[in-house]
C-alpha cells in the first residue's frame, strides 16, 4: 500500500493524505476571507463596511455599526443586534456562536474569543464555546472576553478586564480575572446609542 510521510514522520494512507490536502486548501480559503475582511475594515464608510460584512455572512441589526479596523475569525457565526456599536480595532471571533444583543456598546480594542487551545491536550488542540452578550451591556476599552462566557443584560465590563466566567445582569466587573466590583443603579434601561461618528 502506498503511504505518504508527514513532517513528523507519521505515514498517511492515500485517503488520509487526500483529506489533509482538502482540509489545508479549505483553511487557506478561510484565511483569505479573514484577510479580505481586514481590508474591508479599513474602508472609511460605515455603509460600505456593513454591506461587505453582511455579504460575508455577519448578521448586523438595524442601526448597528462596526468601526474601522475590526478583525473577524469565521464571520458566519457572528450576530450583532440592533442599535449596537463596535469600536475600532475590535476582534470578534466566530469560530463558535457569538451573539451580541441590542444597544450594546463595545469600546475600542476589545477582544472577544470563543476558541482557545486546550493546554492539557497532547495535540494542543482547539476547543470552542459560544459567547453571548445580552442587551444594554457596556464593555470598556481593551477588555478581553474568553470562550463560554455569557454577559447578562445591562452589565458593565471595566477597561482592561479579562472575563473568564459569566457576568450577572447589571453587575460591574473589573480586573484580571474579572470580579464583581459594583452594580449598575439604573435597571430600567431604554436608551438608544444613536448614530456612529462618520469616518470611523
Amino acid at each position: 500500500m502506498i503511504t505518504f510521510p508527514t513532517k513528523s514522520g507519521r505515514l498517511l494512507s492515500p485517503g488520509q493524505a487526500g483529506y489533509k490536502i482538502v482540509s489545508r486548501v479549505f483553511n487557506y480559503i478561510k484565511e483569505l476571507d479573514v484577510f479580505l475582511l481586514h481590508l474591508v475594515g479599513r474602508i472609511p464608510s460605515h455603509h460600505l463596511r456593513r454591506f461587505f460584512y453582511r455579504l460575508d455572512g455577519i448578521r448586523i441589526g438595524s442601526g448597528s455599526t462596526v468601526h474601522m479596523g475590526a478583525r473577524f475569525y469565521n464571520p458566519h457565526l457572528i450576530r450583532l443586534g440592533e442599535d449596537s456599536i463596535v469600536g475600532e480595532n475590535v476582534v470578534l471571533d466566530g469560530r463558535d456562536k457569538l451573539v451580541i444583543g441590542n444597544h450594546v456598546d463595545i469600546a475600542s480594542e476589545v477582544m472577544i474569543y470563543n476558541s482557545q487551545h486546550d493546554i492539557n491536550d497532547k495535540d494542543f488542540s482547539a476547543v470552542t464555546a459560544p459567547v453571548n452578550i445580552h442587551d444594554y451591556v457596556f464593555i470598556g476599552p481593551r477588555a478581553i472576553i474568553l470562550p463560554g462566557v455569557s454577559i447578562g443584560r445591562g452589565a458593565v465590563v471595566g477597561a482592561g478586564a479579562v472575563v473568564t466566567k459569566d457576568v450577572e445582569e447589571f453587575a460591574i466587573v473589573g480586573g484580571v480575572p474579572a470580579q464583581k466590583i459594583g452594580e449598575r443603579k439604573n435597571k430600567d434601561l431604554h436608551y438608544r446609542l444613536g448614530r456612529a461618528s462618520w469616518f470611523r
